[in-house]
């Protein structure tokens, strides 16, 4: 089985999650470039204007973030601590 992160395209998504990640992966990559016709394919799926908000501010964010924790110093958590942190998102919630 191929990951998200390693072969958007042979994973398992299916193609308006695909869509997505293709569009993030843009926003990422080369964000003056985003243009109107950018958005049909993610339209032309169901996604709507907010969910594509959404997705922009959450690439936003971490690219942030991450740029915040490189400059500042900021020590990464260990696998263990992300792991730990996953199971309790998954059992509270993101705010539990």
């Amino acid at each position: 089985m191929n990951g998200v992160l390693s072969d958007l395209e042979r994973s398992q998504l299916d193609e308006k999650h695909k869509r997505l990640f293709r569009f993030v992966d843009k926003v990422n990559r080369s964000s003056p470039e985003i243009a109107p016709d950018d958005m049909q394919p993610l339209y032309d799926v169901g996604w709507t204007d907010e969910a594509i908000y959404y997705a922009i501010t959450v690439c936003a964010l971490f690219n942030f973030y991450n740029r915040w924790i490189d400059a500042s110093g900021v020590h990464a958590l260990s696998d263990d601590a992300h792991r730990l942190g996953g199971k309790r998102m998954a059992a509270q919630g993101y705010a539990g």
